[in-house]
Protein backbone atom coordinates (compact mmCIF):
# COMPACT_ATOMS: atom_id res chain seq x y z
CA UNK A 1 0.00 0.00 0.00
CA UNK A 2 1.50 3.07 -0.82
CA UNK A 3 2.14 6.08 1.85
CA UNK A 4 -0.48 8.72 1.32
CA UNK A 5 0.70 11.69 -1.24
CA UNK A 6 3.11 14.24 0.17
CA UNK A 7 2.18 18.15 0.66
CA UNK A 8 2.27 20.08 -2.74
CA UNK A 9 5.74 20.10 -4.17
CA UNK A 10 7.15 17.79 -1.45
CA UNK A 11 8.96 14.30 -2.28
CA UNK A 12 8.80 11.66 0.55
CA UNK A 13 9.41 8.06 0.87
CA UNK A 14 6.34 6.29 0.06
CA UNK A 15 5.47 2.77 -1.99
CA UNK A 16 7.92 3.87 -4.50
CA UNK A 17 10.82 4.59 -2.12
CA UNK A 18 10.30 1.82 0.42
CA UNK A 19 11.07 -0.66 -2.36
CA UNK A 20 14.61 0.96 -2.63
CA UNK A 21 13.82 3.63 -5.30
CA UNK A 22 14.69 6.45 -4.08
CA UNK A 23 18.33 8.78 -4.38
CA UNK A 24 19.74 7.54 -7.86
CA UNK A 25 16.81 6.00 -8.80
CA UNK A 26 16.67 1.84 -9.27
CA UNK A 27 20.20 1.26 -9.00
CA UNK A 28 19.98 1.19 -5.13
CA UNK A 29 17.53 -1.64 -5.08
CA UNK A 30 19.07 -4.29 -3.32
CA UNK A 31 18.29 -8.30 -2.65
CA UNK A 32 16.08 -10.67 -4.34
CA UNK A 33 12.38 -9.39 -3.67
CA UNK A 34 12.41 -7.17 -6.89
CA UNK A 35 14.92 -9.20 -8.68
CA UNK A 36 17.51 -6.48 -9.41
CA UNK A 37 21.25 -7.68 -9.30
CA UNK A 38 24.18 -5.32 -8.00
CA UNK A 39 26.13 -6.74 -10.19
CA UNK A 40 24.58 -5.31 -13.11
CA UNK A 41 24.45 -1.56 -12.84
CA UNK A 42 20.84 -0.22 -13.30
CA UNK A 43 19.69 -3.92 -14.32
CA UNK A 44 16.38 -5.58 -13.38
CA UNK A 45 16.03 -9.30 -13.99
CA UNK A 46 12.72 -9.55 -12.76
CA UNK A 47 10.17 -9.15 -15.85
CA UNK A 48 7.75 -6.89 -14.23
CA UNK A 49 9.20 -6.15 -10.69
CA UNK A 50 9.72 -2.30 -11.96
CA UNK A 51 6.13 -1.99 -13.22
CA UNK A 52 4.32 -3.30 -10.36
CA UNK A 53 6.46 -0.85 -7.69
CA UNK A 54 5.53 2.37 -10.01
CA UNK A 55 1.66 1.08 -10.24
CA UNK A 56 1.52 0.81 -6.91
CA UNK A 57 3.34 3.82 -5.97
CA UNK A 58 0.89 5.77 -8.39
CA UNK A 59 -2.04 3.41 -7.65
CA UNK A 60 -4.27 5.61 -4.87
CA UNK A 61 -2.91 9.25 -5.75
CA UNK A 62 -5.87 11.62 -6.39
CA UNK A 63 -6.41 12.61 -10.40
CA UNK A 64 -5.27 16.29 -9.58
CA UNK A 65 -2.58 18.53 -11.15
CA UNK A 66 0.23 18.82 -9.68
CA UNK A 67 -0.36 15.87 -6.70
CA UNK A 68 2.55 14.84 -5.20
CA UNK A 69 4.22 11.53 -6.17
CA UNK A 70 5.80 9.36 -3.11
CA UNK A 71 9.47 9.42 -5.10
CA UNK A 72 10.09 12.11 -7.44
CA UNK A 73 12.80 12.05 -9.83
CA UNK A 74 12.10 15.31 -11.86
CA UNK A 75 9.99 18.00 -10.04
CA UNK A 76 8.96 21.44 -12.03
CA UNK A 77 7.74 24.40 -10.09
CA UNK A 78 6.38 27.65 -11.76
CA UNK A 79 7.99 27.21 -15.69
CA UNK A 80 7.03 29.56 -18.30
CA UNK A 81 8.09 30.35 -21.57
CA UNK A 82 6.37 33.32 -24.05
CA UNK A 83 7.55 33.76 -27.61
CA UNK A 84 6.58 37.25 -28.26
CA UNK A 85 2.84 37.26 -26.89
CA UNK A 86 2.47 33.48 -27.37
CA UNK A 87 3.05 31.66 -23.99
CA UNK A 88 3.88 28.51 -24.93
CA UNK A 89 4.87 26.73 -21.26
CA UNK A 90 3.50 27.78 -18.38
CA UNK A 91 3.87 24.81 -16.04
CA UNK A 92 2.68 25.47 -12.11
CA UNK A 93 3.85 22.38 -10.68
CA UNK A 94 5.00 19.09 -11.97
CA UNK A 95 6.28 16.03 -10.49
CA UNK A 96 7.26 12.74 -12.05
CA UNK A 97 7.38 9.59 -10.52
CA UNK A 98 10.78 7.84 -10.71
CA UNK A 99 11.04 4.29 -12.02
CA UNK A 100 7.51 4.51 -13.95
CA UNK A 101 6.33 5.79 -17.27
CA UNK A 102 4.70 8.99 -17.59
CA UNK A 103 3.29 9.44 -20.89
CA UNK A 104 2.63 13.52 -21.98
CA UNK A 105 -0.36 14.17 -23.91
CA UNK A 106 -1.81 16.96 -25.96
CA UNK A 107 -3.02 18.88 -29.02
CA UNK A 108 -0.44 20.20 -31.53
CA UNK A 109 1.06 23.20 -30.18
CA UNK A 110 0.26 22.24 -26.77
CA UNK A 111 3.97 22.89 -25.51
CA UNK A 112 5.05 19.63 -24.75
CA UNK A 113 8.27 19.73 -27.23
CA UNK A 114 8.89 22.81 -25.36
CA UNK A 115 8.87 21.57 -22.07
CA UNK A 116 11.08 18.93 -23.27
CA UNK A 117 13.62 21.44 -24.84
CA UNK A 118 13.22 22.89 -21.19
CA UNK A 119 13.63 20.06 -19.04
CA UNK A 120 16.84 19.30 -20.94
CA UNK A 121 18.79 22.24 -21.32
CA UNK A 122 17.79 23.30 -24.92
CA UNK A 123 16.24 26.24 -24.28
CA UNK A 124 15.63 28.09 -21.27
CA UNK A 125 12.51 29.55 -19.51
CA UNK A 126 11.72 33.20 -18.70
CA UNK A 127 10.87 32.26 -15.19
CA UNK A 128 10.88 29.26 -12.52
CA UNK A 129 12.94 25.99 -11.06
CA UNK A 130 13.37 22.40 -12.46
CA UNK A 131 15.32 19.47 -10.76
CA UNK A 132 16.28 16.11 -11.11
CA UNK A 133 17.26 14.22 -7.69
CA UNK A 134 16.65 17.19 -6.13
CA UNK A 135 19.57 18.90 -7.96
CA UNK A 136 18.48 22.51 -10.13
CA UNK A 137 19.21 22.21 -13.70
CA UNK A 138 18.63 25.72 -14.26
CA UNK A 139 20.88 27.15 -16.57
CA UNK A 140 22.80 23.77 -17.83
CA UNK A 141 23.69 23.01 -21.10
CA UNK A 142 22.27 19.88 -22.93
CA UNK A 143 25.54 17.45 -22.13
CA UNK A 144 25.61 18.55 -18.81
CA UNK A 145 22.15 17.44 -17.70
CA UNK A 146 22.66 14.29 -19.80
CA UNK A 147 25.76 13.77 -17.52
CA UNK A 148 23.70 14.09 -14.90
CA UNK A 149 21.60 11.15 -16.20
CA UNK A 150 18.55 12.71 -18.29
CA UNK A 151 18.91 12.24 -21.63
CA UNK A 152 16.55 12.23 -24.52
CA UNK A 153 15.37 11.81 -28.29
CA UNK A 154 13.63 13.91 -31.04
CA UNK A 155 10.66 13.83 -33.03
CA UNK A 156 12.67 14.25 -36.08
CA UNK A 157 15.74 11.66 -35.06
CA UNK A 158 19.51 13.44 -35.05
CA UNK A 159 21.56 10.48 -36.27
CA UNK A 160 24.59 11.69 -37.98
CA UNK A 161 24.16 10.40 -41.07
CA UNK A 162 27.40 10.08 -42.57
CA UNK A 163 28.80 8.12 -39.63
CA UNK A 164 28.48 4.67 -39.38
CA UNK A 165 25.20 3.35 -37.05
CA UNK A 166 28.32 1.95 -34.94
CA UNK A 167 30.47 5.41 -34.91
CA UNK A 168 26.94 6.76 -33.90
CA UNK A 169 26.55 4.60 -30.79
CA UNK A 170 30.04 5.36 -29.82
CA UNK A 171 29.08 9.21 -29.54
CA UNK A 172 27.23 8.48 -26.97
CA UNK A 173 29.18 6.79 -24.72
CA UNK A 174 30.20 9.28 -21.89
CA UNK A 175 33.39 10.07 -20.73
CA UNK A 176 35.89 8.65 -23.50
CA UNK A 177 39.53 8.97 -22.21
CA UNK A 178 40.67 9.08 -26.32
CA UNK A 179 38.74 12.90 -26.37
CA UNK A 180 42.03 14.19 -24.78
CA UNK A 181 44.57 15.50 -27.08
CA UNK A 182 47.21 14.56 -25.34
CA UNK A 183 45.87 10.75 -23.91
CA UNK A 184 45.25 10.66 -27.88
CA UNK A 185 48.42 10.20 -28.20
CA UNK A 186 49.31 7.45 -25.70
CA UNK A 187 46.67 4.46 -27.09
CA UNK A 188 47.64 2.39 -24.49
CA UNK A 189 45.12 4.89 -21.98
CA UNK A 190 42.19 4.69 -24.42
CA UNK A 191 42.11 1.16 -26.06
CA UNK A 192 40.84 -0.82 -23.73
CA UNK A 193 37.86 1.55 -23.00
CA UNK A 194 36.96 2.44 -26.56
CA UNK A 195 37.01 -1.45 -26.88
CA UNK A 196 34.21 -1.86 -23.81
CA UNK A 197 32.57 0.91 -25.05
CA UNK A 198 32.59 -0.98 -28.54
CA UNK A 199 30.72 -4.02 -27.19
CA UNK A 200 28.79 -2.47 -25.13
CA UNK A 201 27.56 -0.63 -28.06
CA UNK A 202 27.24 -3.70 -30.51
CA UNK A 203 25.13 -5.42 -27.29
CA UNK A 204 22.68 -2.66 -27.31
CA UNK A 205 22.76 -2.80 -31.42
CA UNK A 206 21.73 -6.60 -31.04
CA UNK A 207 18.95 -6.10 -28.75
CA UNK A 208 17.70 -3.44 -30.83
CA UNK A 209 18.22 -5.55 -34.02
CA UNK A 210 20.66 -2.69 -35.65
CA UNK A 211 23.83 -5.43 -35.38
CA UNK A 212 23.68 -6.02 -39.47
CA UNK A 213 23.47 -2.22 -40.08
CA UNK A 214 26.22 -1.48 -37.97
CA UNK A 215 28.78 -0.54 -40.79
CA UNK A 216 26.20 0.94 -42.47
CA UNK A 217 25.61 4.91 -43.14
CA UNK A 218 23.03 6.06 -40.04
CA UNK A 219 21.62 7.77 -43.09
CA UNK A 220 20.85 5.03 -45.36
CA UNK A 221 18.32 4.14 -42.41
CA UNK A 222 14.54 3.92 -42.68
CA UNK A 223 12.76 6.30 -40.57
CA UNK A 224 11.93 3.54 -37.61
CA UNK A 225 15.19 2.44 -38.20
CA UNK A 226 16.95 5.96 -37.08
CA UNK A 227 14.61 5.56 -34.15
CA UNK A 228 15.85 2.32 -32.75
CA UNK A 229 19.15 4.07 -33.35
CA UNK A 230 18.74 6.98 -31.25
CA UNK A 231 17.37 5.14 -28.17
CA UNK A 232 20.36 3.08 -28.34
CA UNK A 233 22.57 5.73 -28.19
CA UNK A 234 20.91 7.37 -26.04
CA UNK A 235 21.44 4.05 -23.58
CA UNK A 236 25.06 4.35 -23.79
CA UNK A 237 25.33 6.71 -21.54
CA UNK A 238 23.30 4.96 -18.48
CA UNK A 239 20.88 7.64 -17.86
CA UNK A 240 18.25 7.62 -15.35
CA UNK A 241 15.61 9.51 -16.95
CA UNK A 242 15.03 9.14 -20.82
CA UNK A 243 12.28 11.44 -22.64
CA UNK A 244 11.77 10.13 -26.01
CA UNK A 245 9.81 12.55 -27.98
CA UNK A 246 6.72 11.04 -30.20
CA UNK A 247 9.05 7.88 -30.97
CA UNK A 248 6.19 6.22 -32.79
CA UNK A 249 5.88 9.00 -35.15
CA UNK A 250 6.66 8.05 -38.74
CA UNK A 251 7.70 4.73 -37.62
CA UNK A 252 6.37 1.52 -40.11
CA UNK A 253 3.60 -0.47 -38.22
CA UNK A 254 6.05 -3.17 -38.04
CA UNK A 255 8.75 -1.61 -36.06
CA UNK A 256 6.15 -0.10 -33.78
CA UNK A 257 5.24 -2.95 -31.65
CA UNK A 258 9.27 -3.72 -31.42
CA UNK A 259 9.54 0.40 -30.00
CA UNK A 260 6.49 -0.10 -27.70
CA UNK A 261 8.32 -3.33 -26.38
CA UNK A 262 11.96 -1.65 -25.90
CA UNK A 263 9.94 1.71 -23.84
CA UNK A 264 8.82 -1.02 -21.77
CA UNK A 265 12.01 -2.65 -21.28
CA UNK A 266 13.60 0.70 -20.30
CA UNK A 267 10.75 0.48 -17.17
CA UNK A 268 11.79 -2.54 -16.34
CA UNK A 269 15.97 -2.00 -16.16
CA UNK A 270 14.94 0.42 -13.63
CA UNK A 271 14.81 3.39 -15.27
CA UNK A 272 12.38 6.77 -15.65
CA UNK A 273 10.58 7.24 -18.78
CA UNK A 274 9.00 10.23 -19.78
CA UNK A 275 7.70 10.15 -23.71
CA UNK A 276 5.24 12.55 -25.51
CA UNK A 277 2.41 10.79 -28.11
CA UNK A 278 -0.10 11.18 -29.80
CA UNK A 279 -1.78 7.64 -30.43
CA UNK A 280 -4.17 7.31 -27.57
CA UNK A 281 -3.89 3.20 -27.75
CA UNK A 282 -0.18 3.26 -27.22
CA UNK A 283 -0.59 5.75 -24.10
CA UNK A 284 -2.75 3.14 -22.66
CA UNK A 285 -0.45 0.30 -23.52
CA UNK A 286 2.75 1.31 -22.30
CA UNK A 287 1.86 4.56 -19.16
CA UNK A 288 1.47 3.91 -15.92
CA UNK A 289 0.77 8.09 -15.14
CA UNK A 290 -0.41 10.23 -17.96
CA UNK A 291 -0.06 14.16 -18.26
CA UNK A 292 -2.17 16.51 -20.22
CA UNK A 293 -0.94 19.83 -21.47
CA UNK A 294 -3.52 22.35 -23.88
CA UNK A 295 -2.48 25.75 -24.56
CA UNK A 296 1.04 25.43 -22.16
CA UNK A 297 -0.46 24.28 -19.06
CA UNK A 298 -1.42 21.10 -17.26
CA UNK A 299 -4.87 20.31 -17.40
CA UNK A 300 -5.12 16.92 -16.52
CA UNK A 301 -3.13 14.41 -14.66
CA UNK A 302 -4.10 10.52 -13.54
CA UNK A 303 -3.79 6.63 -14.92
CA UNK A 304 -4.31 6.17 -18.18
CA UNK A 305 -7.90 5.26 -17.55
CA UNK A 306 -8.91 8.34 -15.98
CA UNK A 307 -7.84 10.33 -19.04
CA UNK A 308 -10.84 9.64 -21.31
CA UNK A 309 -13.02 10.45 -18.34
CA UNK A 310 -12.05 13.63 -17.93
CA UNK A 311 -14.14 16.48 -19.14
CA UNK A 312 -11.81 19.02 -19.68
CA UNK A 313 -9.18 16.61 -21.96
CA UNK A 314 -12.01 15.66 -24.10
CA UNK A 315 -12.98 19.43 -24.91
CA UNK A 316 -9.16 20.35 -25.41
CA UNK A 317 -9.34 17.10 -27.90
CA UNK A 318 -12.25 17.65 -29.34
CA UNK A 319 -14.12 20.75 -28.67
CA UNK A 320 -16.74 21.38 -25.98
CA UNK A 321 -20.73 19.71 -26.84
CA UNK A 322 -18.74 17.51 -29.62
CA UNK A 323 -21.04 14.65 -28.39
CA UNK A 324 -23.56 16.33 -26.14
CA UNK A 325 -26.47 16.71 -27.20
CA UNK A 326 -27.64 20.21 -27.49
CA UNK A 327 -31.06 21.47 -25.76
CA UNK A 328 -33.97 23.18 -27.11
CA UNK A 329 -32.39 26.94 -25.66
CA UNK A 330 -29.02 26.22 -27.51
CA UNK A 331 -31.02 24.58 -30.82
CA UNK A 332 -33.02 27.91 -30.92
CA UNK A 333 -29.50 29.91 -30.43
CA UNK A 334 -27.96 28.04 -33.42
CA UNK A 335 -30.75 27.95 -35.71
CA UNK A 336 -31.35 32.13 -35.08
CA UNK A 337 -27.59 32.74 -35.32
CA UNK A 338 -27.58 30.60 -38.90
CA UNK A 339 -30.44 32.42 -39.88
CA UNK A 340 -29.00 36.05 -39.15
CA UNK A 341 -25.91 34.61 -41.26
CA UNK A 342 -27.88 33.55 -44.48
CA UNK A 343 -29.55 37.11 -43.90
CA UNK A 344 -26.49 39.28 -44.03
CA UNK A 345 -25.12 37.36 -46.98
CA UNK A 346 -28.20 37.52 -48.61
CA UNK A 347 -28.69 41.41 -47.92
CA UNK A 348 -24.57 41.65 -49.16
CA UNK A 349 -25.33 39.44 -52.36
CA UNK A 350 -28.35 42.03 -53.13
CA UNK A 351 -26.36 45.14 -52.44
CA UNK A 352 -23.17 43.37 -54.89
CA UNK A 353 -25.67 42.90 -57.79
CA UNK A 354 -27.45 45.99 -57.44
CA UNK A 355 -23.88 48.06 -57.80
CA UNK A 356 -22.93 45.76 -60.62
CA UNK A 357 -26.48 46.23 -62.57
CA UNK A 358 -26.12 50.53 -62.10
CA UNK A 359 -22.60 50.35 -63.36
CA UNK A 360 -23.34 48.18 -66.40
CA UNK A 361 -26.06 50.94 -66.61
CA UNK A 362 -23.86 53.14 -66.94
CA UNK A 363 -21.67 52.41 -69.17
CA UNK A 364 -24.22 51.43 -71.59
CA UNK A 365 -25.37 55.54 -71.03
CA UNK A 366 -21.79 56.49 -71.76
CA UNK A 367 -21.90 54.51 -74.85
Amino acid sequence: MPAEPTPHGASASGAGSSAGSSGAGASRVGGDETGYRPERSGGWHSGDAPQRLAQTALKDLPWEVGVAKPDAAVVVDGVTRTFGGLTAVAVDHLEVQRGGITGLIGPNGAGKTTLFNLLTGFDQPDTGTWSFNGKDLGKMSPHQVARLGVVRTFQLTKALSRLTVLQNMLLGAQGQRGESFFRALVPGTWRAQEKANTEKAMDLLKRFKLDAKKDDFAGTLSGGQRKLLEMARALMSDPQVVMLDEPMAGVNPALTQSLLGHVKDLREQGMTVIFVEHDMDVVRDISDWVVVMAAGRIIAEGPPESISQNQAVVDAYLGAHHDAPLTVEEEDQVLAQAERAIAREEATDGEVLSTETASADDRRNDR
